[in-house]
Formats: C-alpha cells, sequence, structure tokens
C-alpha cells in the first residue's frame, strides 16, 4: 500500500520565519465529503491566501525532499532562502511519513547557499542516523532497524572531502539519497517505498502559456494522442470539465502533428483554445497522462484560468481519479470555499504571518454542513487568521 505524508514543517524559508506545517492528521468529526480523507489523513486540502502570503514559496518548500532525496536539479529561482528577519543560519525542514505500522521521519536543515547543515532519519522516534555536516559528527548505529546495516559508510564519508574540497551535502550526497543508491535494499524497504512516495510527487502551477510554447514543444504529447483511447480519454476529460468538444490529432506532410477541434472545417486546438481550455490541456499533459502514479500533488493556483464551475468540476475529478492521492491546491476564489464539495477541516487560509489555520480552527463557532463557509469569510469572521 502507498505510504501517506503525516505532516510537513518548515521554519526560516523566504517569508516563513516561524514554525508553519501542513498536518493531514487534525482530521475533525465531520461525517460529509469523506473523500476528502483516505486512511485517517487529509487528502483534498484548498489553502486560501492573499496576495504575496507564500501559497508558493510553500509548495517548493514542500518539494524540497525531492531534491534532496532524488538529486533534481535545482532551480536557482527556487533556491533556499533565509527569512530576512531572522537570525537562524539554516532553513529547517521535517516529514512525517506512515508506512503501513511505521512512522518515518526525515529531517534536515539547510544554509542559505543550499548546502545542508544536518540530517536525520526517524523510524517510530528512533534514530537510524544523524549527520552533522558542519562539523563533521555522525552516527550510523541503528541501520539495522531499515535493513541497512551492510552499507559500507566508511565511503560516505571519505567521499564528502573527496579532492581535498570542504563539503557539506549538496557539494557531497544527502546520505539518505546515498543509501538509497548504493545499499541492496528489500523490496518492501521503508527506503524504498519513500523514494518511491518521492518520486510520485508533482508541483504544478497551471497556466496558459501553452499558445506561446505549441507545436515542437508538444509533439511527445501528441504523438501519444496518435492511440485512440488516449485521445478519447482526453477529449472525455475535456467534456467532464464543460468543454464540449470533438478533437481530430492529423500528421502533417513534414512529420509534426497537430490538434484541432473537429468541425466541418478543422480548427487548429493550440491557437484557438480559450485559456482556461489551455490550462485543462496543460494539467492534462503533466499530470494525467504521465504513467506514473500520483502520491502527492501541489496545484498552485490551480483554477486562475477557469469559471468557478469549472474548478468545481475539477476538484471532483480529482476526488473521483485520484481517491488516495494527497492533494493540495491553492487558491482564490471564495466560491469554492463550500461544504458541498469540501469540508472545514479540508479549507486552510494562509496568512501574512506565515500562519496556517483549518477553517473549523479559525471561529469560535461550531462549523457545520449548513454553514454558508464564503458567506462567512467574505464577513469577516476569519479575519483575524488572515
Amino acid at each position: 500500500m502507498q505510504g501517506m505524508l503525516k505532516k510537513f514543517v518548515l521554519s526560516n524559508y523566504k517569508n516563513f520565519k516561524d514554525e508553519v506545517a501542513i498536518d493531514f492528521q487534525k482530521v475533525a468529526g465531520y461525517q460529509f465529503n469523506t473523500d476528502c480523507l483516505s486512511d485517517g489523513l487529509i487528502c483534498k486540502m484548498l489553502i486560501y491566501g492573499r496576495n504575496a502570503t507564500g501559497k508558493t514559496n510553500l509548495g517548493e518548500a514542500l518539494f524540497d525532499i525531492s531534491l534532496t532525496i532524488l538529486g533534481n536539479r535545482r532551480s536557482t529561482r527556487n533556491g533556499v532562502l533565509l527569512n530576512a528577519d531572522s537570525k537562524e543560519n539554516v532553513a529547517k525542514f521535517r516529514y512525517e511519513f506512515s508506512f503501513d505500522n511505521s512512522d518515518l521521519t526525515y529531517e534536515y536543515s539547510r544554509f542559505a547557499n543550499m548546502n545542508l547543515r544536518d540530517e536525520k532519519l526517524s523510524l517510530n522516534n528512533e534514530c537510524i542516523f544523524e549527520c552533522d555536516f558542519s562539523s563533521n559528527e555522525f552516527s550510523f548505529d541503528k541501520l539495522n532497524l531499515i535493513d541497512a546495516e551492510t552499507a559500507v559508510v566508511e565511503r560516505f564519508t571519505e567521499s564528502l572531502n573527496a579532492d581535498g574540497e570542504e563539503t557539506m551535502g549538496e557539494s557531497g550526497l544527502p546520505f539518505l539519497r546515498w543509501l538509497i543508491s548504493n545499499v541492496a535494499l528489500k523490496k518492501d524497504s521503508l527506503l524504498l517505498r519513500l523514494n518511491e512516495y518521492v518520486k510520485g510527487m508533482y508541483q504544478i502551477k497551471v497556466s496558459a502559456g501553452l499558445q506561446l510554447r505549441g507545436g515542437i514543444f508538444f509533439q511527445g504529447f501528441y504523438e501519444s494522442l496518435e492511440n485512440p483511447e488516449r485521445l478519447k480519454d482526453f477529449e472525455d476529460f475535456l467534456n467532464a470539465m464543460g468543454i464540449e468538444c470533438q478533437l481530430v490529432l492529423r500528421r502533417l506532410p513534414d512529420g509534426q502533428r497537430e490538434l484541432y477541434f473537429a468541425h466541418e472545417q478543422l480548427v487548429p486546438f493550440y491557437e484557438n483554445a480559450s485559456s482556461g481550455t489551455l490550462a485543462l490541456a496543460d494539467l492534462y499533459r503533466r499530470l494525467i497522462f504521465p504513467a506514473r502514479e500520483a502520491s502527492l500533488i501541489y496545484l498552485d493556483e490551480f483554477d486562475a484560468f477557469y469559471h468557478y464551475e469549472m474548478a468545481e468540476n475539477v476538484i471532483l475529478f480529482f476526488k473521483e481519479k485520484y481517491p488516495r492521492c494527497q492533494i493540495i491546491m491553492t487558491s482564490h476564489n471564495t466560491n469554492l470555499m463550500t461544504n458541498r464539495i469540501m469540508r472545514p477541516d479540508c479549507l486552510f487560509i494562509l496568512s501574512r504571518r506565515g500562519t496556517l489555520t483549518a477553517l473549523c480552527d479559525a471561529t469560535g463557532r461550531e462549523l457545520r454542513e449548513g454553514h454558508n463557509l464564503e458567506k462567512m469569510y467574505i464577513g469577516g469572521e476569519f479575519e483575524s487568521y488572515e
């Protein structure tokens, strides 16, 4: 069974000076919209926040683990930046996972130059290993608890100062990444399951920029649509979102492929589709099209180009297609602040102070299914948490 992220805690990162947590465990006792939950955890979450509250920064911080474990290339735009008002010299990250009956916690801190200062892995609150790269102090005493006792840790510590260069973390390797790559682990290893979870994490900022990037850029996607079933699936997706259309794919004389709306005369898709339709196409191409099963999806401003009814359709689609996937969506659209599709413990406000608060915790009232959450929000019920 796929694992779940139980909690993510961040501090001293960009606009987040103090600790901010995404806690999937804080489930209230609501009996409606239970499809927002999975295995007793929140799996569908909608975050509201005014401009410049850090919704994008929060997503980038959450996905720092993919850079750490997988070694994915870090964009300089998304590089770690410490909070400008803090005296701390590192940003801190903590991820708490659940895999069946095992709780795995991975935590580390980074300097402003993105090097690791330290990292630690714990299993059921027992430390497995701990590395302090700034002082070159390491503890690998409990690797046997994750069936990694065969690791030749001397090779790791030697690699940190290879070629006589002073290194910390990213200049060498995070130990967890090294461990996964260099030890023969069992197929059901918690480390491999963690690695697969991280590989299934997607961060997507929905965009209508396809108008500027079509053609050759999407030939791989077009090629997949030559499969009639895949083309029909894409067409059905658009129709389910309220875009009534039929699609045709043609191969041009130069070998390139072109997608069209099917009418008496074919109409090129990317040159004529609305910004909302293009945003849906981008979402499909980047998320639904890949074969890898998604574990966690962070959809930043997912409905920026959508009518509110289409935005509701997208949420309903995700709840049906990805029942166990943990999906975090950010939005400014208060029409989505409703118990018809979500619930008060899955709707959050991100404040300018860097706090993240569920609606059910942002008022002294006991919120019920019949409450008009949007009206309460506009009326200032939750303004002290903004």
